[in-house]
């Protein structure tokens, strides 16, 4: 079971190091520019999507699901425009 979430998870971050690179290739030379804003706004979005939806919209499943609080993930839905 271990070796399933390693596995996992280094798939995951094989994406997010693709897309970081497509990223810099697209810069074509330029400075980035809040790097670490941009990648957490994207990543943190579809995780909350994801985790809303196999909680079922149940916000108390959802943030134990994450590993943070209901009010916590209440900001970050209002913070992303993700009202249930």
């Amino acid at each position: 079971l271990q070796s399933i979430t390693i596995s996992k998870q280094t798939a995951l971050e094989e994406c997010v190091r693709a897309s970081l690179t497509r990223y810099f290739e697209d810069l074509d030379g330029s400075a980035p520019h809040d790097m670490w804003d941009m990648v957490m706004h994207c990543v943190e979005r579809p995780v909350l999507e994801v985790a809303m939806e196999r909680a079922g919209g149940n916000q108390s499943r959802a943030s134990e699901m994450l590993g943070i609080t209901r009010n916590t993930l209440r900001k970050k839905l209002l913070a992303h425009n993700l009202q249930p």
